[in-house]
């Protein structure tokens, strides 16, 4: 009988794919945010596993959902029945014109009033400490709030109290949260950034001129942060703007469509 030969290094690499931990980095971007609707699509076709999630801003909410086990399915119905403006009130605070409030609402009729430790699959948001421009990695603690403060853009909607620091927008200081995976244990990363992939356009209100503010603030960091991904998603998105949510769908099927092309990409290393 002849004796198998196995190539050590092929071997390897197989028990290292079998054992991979991978994470999933979800950006901020707004309404551009249903885009990560159709990545998780993609990656439940491509029977890519998914052992650790974080997300900013937009990301954290859609982070998660999937962190609860939510299917991309059921996301997307949640997505197309939401409206940015129900989930907005005027805000009697001297720091911003809006409250996201009814957002932790929103989050706790489709998971739960659930804290991080109780998430399916690890989760992680960030958000930004507006005293001190530190980022602070949220994991523990009311899932809800950390969406309130992981989705609290500078000057329109009040910023949050989490123990005892005032949080905004993660976005202003690591828009594609890698680092939190790379610390929970991820071992590959797949990122997706929604604003790599966006066309900016003249303004017509004060939200697009803060959003755009936003966003050229963090183009140079966040290039350099997505260096550590393994697989990164960068949709063009260049025909949406970033605060209309009756493009919800179309986005969906963006997110979809570029998720699709760069997974086929990677069918060696996954």
């Amino acid at each position: 009988m002849g004796l198998a030969v196995f190539d050590g290094d092929h071997l390897g690499k197989g028990m290292r794919r079998k054992n991979r931990k991978i994470g999933l980095a979800l950006s901020g971007g707004a309404v551009l945010g249903a885009a990560h609707v159709g990545v998780l699509r993609a990656l439940e076709e491509f029977h890519i596993p998914i052992h650790y999630v974080a997300g900013t801003s937009a990301g954290a909410l859609i982070a998660a959902f999937c962190a609860f086990n939510k299917p991309w399915s059921e996301i997307e119905e949640i997505a197309l029945d939401l409206n940015w403006l129900e989930i907005s009130a005027l805000s009697l605070s001297k720091m911003a014109v809006l409250s996201n409030d009814k957002l932790a609402n929103l989050v706790k009729e489709y998971i739960g009033d659930v804290n991080f430790n109780q998430a399916k699959i690890p989760l992680a948001m960030i958000a930004t400490d507006i005293s001190t421009g530190e980022k602070v990695i949220l994991k523990e603690g009311s899932v809800a709030n950390g969406v309130l403060a992981s989705t609290c853009i500078p000057g329109v909607f009040k910023p949050h109290k989490i123990a005892g620091r005032l949080l905004v927008d993660g976005g202003l200081v690591e828009n594609v949260p890698i680092t939190p995976l790379i610390e929970m244990g991820a071992d590959f990363i797949i990122a997706v950034d929604l604003i790599a992939g966006y066309s900016h356009k003249m303004p017509t209100n004060f939200v697009e001129v803060l959003l755009n503010s936003l966003d050229f603030t963090i183009t140079a960091s966040t290039k350099l942060q997505t260096q550590a991904a393994d697989v990164l998603i960068k949709p063009d998105l260049s025909p949406f703007n970033k605060i209309d949510a009756h493009q919800t769908g179309a986005l969906i099927e963006k997110g979809y469509e570029a998720a699709r092309k760069e997974l086929s990409q990677h069918k060696e290393l996954l």
